[in-house]
């Protein structure tokens, strides 16, 4: 019996070990098959998608374009003719490329542009036509390369360092605060284990799935799979940790001490995994395919931590038993520090006048909430991405100064041939430079529209709808308008949709989750509001620091729904582990004193998770990118607030202000005390 107990945890190390060297290699090879090209992000049901698939008949391959400006002030010279002509001319002859233009001169004298449809891998070939043009470039002549294909290069580069870089800094936070924390140098070193072996295993199932084409992976999910997963894996290995020392000090059985613990954690850490897990999975309902493909890739990574968390982490808990702890080991018989502490006091802050607490707590939210209505989340231009120096961006700026601001990225139109020169006549909208057929094939016709701003501009965007209003107004054409401008017009208005439908249905789903576990209606509905209004404060808060603070151009589109997901996901996780305690310690004690043990009690460690959570997705903002900035702050504020906050003064004042009949319907509801 004693070689027994010894023997499932010994298994468990190994087969943990084992899955974590042959898991462990794939996080580096995520990289490799993460795709950061506008079809990525595409909406399947938008016209610009539709406009792309007619596209295909006529042409064999999907190409790119590349777009090389060159600029000299003084006047461009034959000798930079010559020399942009010849690389063209060699760069037309590579597999990945197929013959473009010629050198065009701009009006002013003052610029080339080159345009090279690019067939292969854009990052590649786009870093050695860089090289190249570099090579013998006659003195003073600036050379760029920009458009669509280098806008992907430099994202696919931006991305780039995400692996080691991400994960570095990820790991350090947590080691740094969880020696804080605990004020041990071993227990730090498990829990990261355990959230290393997590990574390898969600790392191995979501490169199979998107190797074998099953779920879509870009460099946005990529980043939050690693920082998701090190946040929830150390989550839920410090309410595990936290428990199990304090069962330590009431028995003598490290194995006893571990059996309770884990059954009294399995629940609450079920029941939040379970959360963030459908909540994730509502993505699924998105017409983007990159929100698509994060709802799954998130849903693996939350499964992983769960499963690390309660296996691999109890088991080497039981290992190292007290030593885990050294040098505070708890001792058998000792008193909880929680009583007397920070906790403790807070408790009887939030006893001694609850109404008063959850009031004025509402109203400070309810101010931060105020103001959303200055969230700029309208869309921000293809350039306003980066938030570092790149080159796709500084040679559109080029570009714009001396021709047609949409160079190189035209407006497509696809409509029935016999209503050609109809539609044509059509195209001539304000905002459109000229427009062209540019051939026909099986019944259709294909129209090229040059946009007089940059393409990924607004003025651009307000051009392509007026030329969808007028094209589609010719009778018998069933013209559609595609191109990147569209395709950037489709996705804002996708995301806009995305949100009145998804949000909906993740509070159902939170509330059905919440409903189950606290056997009550009225709690789940009182948790989720005070959810609800710290994500109002948290985004209130961000439009003021991103407008006056940071300076933001503004925000995606897509931004308010992922932080919507995050925040009421895992905001409450931490109303989970509050409330399951809360209901734990009713039971025997009555709502009041069992809210007020619960607060004291689980304080401390849910704290830590939260300070763990923020910091690990702070770490995303190491990455040069708006959107991943954005989302950095917001989820990383607003699980602070739910864990200062909402979990520590709203929750625990409105409950015990509400008393028993916060547990109504269940029989908790009607019990004295």
């Amino acid at each position: 019996m004693r070689t027994a107990r010894w023997l499932v945890p010994a298994l468990l190390i190994v087969g943990w070990l084992a899955l974590g060297a042959f898991g462990g290699p794939f996080a580096g090879k995520l990289s490799g098959i993460a795709e950061n090209d506008a079809a990525s992000f595409l909406p399947e049901s938008a016209e610009s998608t539709r406009v792309a698939e007619l596209e295909r008949r006529f042409a064999d391959t999907e190409a790119i374009p590349a777009i090389v400006v060159a600029e000299r002030a003084s006047g461009i010279t034959g000798g930079d003719r010559e020399f942009l002509a010849a690389k063209g001319s060699e760069i037309a002859r590579w597999d990945a490329t197929t013959p473009g233009s010629p050198p065009i001169p701009s009006r002013d004298g003052e610029a080339l542009q080159l345009i090279v449809p690019i067939t292969g891998e854009p990052g590649d070939v786009v870093e050695r036509m860089r090289q190249t043009l570099g090579e013998n470039r006659p003195g003073g002549l600036s050379v760029y390369v920009t458009g669509p294909a280098a806008q992907v290069a430099d994202l696919s580069e931006a991305f780039g360092g995400l692996d080691g870089l991400l994960l570095l800094v990820a790991g350090a936070v947590v080691a740094v605060i969880l020696v804080l924390v605990y004020r041990s140098p071993l227990l730090p070193l498990l829990v990261l284990l355990s959230s290393i072996f997590a990574l390898a295993l969600a790392s191995l199932l979501v490169y199979v799935l998107a190797d074998a084409g099953a779920i879509t992976l870009n460099g946005q999910s990529q980043g939050i799979l690693f920082i998701l997963v090190f946040g929830a894996a150390t989550d839920y290995a410090l309410l595990l940790v936290s428990r199990y020392r304090e069962e330590l000090r009431t028995t003598g059985d490290r194995f006893a001490a571990m059996r309770t613990a884990w059954r009294a954690t399995i629940e609450p850490i079920a029941a939040s995994a379970g959360t963030v897990i459908l909540g994730v999975l509502c993505l699924l309902f998105s017409d983007l395919a990159s929100n698509q493909g994060l709802g799954p890739v998130a849903a693996i990574g939350i499964a992983a931590s769960v499963l690390a968390s309660v296996t691999f982490l109890p088991a080497v808990l039981v290992v190292f038993g007290r030593a885990a702890y050294w040098p505070f080991r708890p001792v058998e018989g000792s008193s909880p520090p929680e009583s007397g502490g920070l906790w403790g006091r807070v408790a009887k802050r939030v006893d001694k006048a609850p109404r008063v607490v959850w009031v004025v707590t509402a109203l400070v939210l309810l101010a931060g909430a105020a103001f959303v209505p200055q969230l700029k989340a309208g869309g921000t231009s293809q350039a306003d991405i980066f938030l570092d120096p790149v080159e796709s961006v500084s040679g559109q700026e080029v570009l714009s100064r001396h021709f047609p601001g949409g160079s190189g990225s035209p407006a497509v139109v696809i409509a029935e041939a016999s209503r050609a020169d109809a539609v044509l006549m059509a195209s001539d909208v304000p905002g459109v430079s000229r427009a062209e057929s540019t051939g026909t094939q099986g019944g259709l016709v294909r129209i090229e529209a040059l946009l007089s701003d940059p393409a990924d501009s607004d003025p651009a965007i307000a051009t392509v709808e007026r030329l969808r209003d007028s094209v589609h107004a010719v009778e018998g054409a069933n013209a559609q308008v595609g191109g990147p401008t569209a395709q950037q017009l489709d996705t804002r208005t996708t995301s806009q949709r995305d949100r009145a439908v998804i949000i909906p249905i993740v509070l159902v789903v939170v509330f059905a989750v919440l409903a189950l576990l606290l056997r009550a209606l009225l709690a789940p509905l009182l948790l989720i509001a005070t959810v609800v209004l710290s994500f109002g404060a948290t985004m209130g808060v961000s439009a003021l620091v991103f407008n006056n603070v940071l300076d933001f151009p503004g925000a995606d589109p897509a931004v308010p729904l992922f932080a919507f997901v995050f925040l009421v996901a895992l905001g409450i996780d931490y109303n989970i582990f509050l409330m399951t305690r809360v209901r734990e310690e009713t039971l025997s004690v009555g709502t009041r004193e069992g809210t007020l043990r619960g607060l004291t009690v689980t304080g401390g460690v849910i704290t830590s998770a939260g300070v763990v959570l923020a910091a690990t997705f702070s770490a995303l903002a190491v990455l040069p990118i708006l959107f991943l900035a954005q989302l950095a702050f917001i989820v990383a504020f607003g699980v602070l607030l739910d864990t200062l906050v909402v979990r520590s003064l709203l929750v625990p004042a409105l409950t015990i202000d509400i008393g028993r009949k916060v547990w109504w319907p269940s029989r908790l509801a009607r019990r004295e005390g």
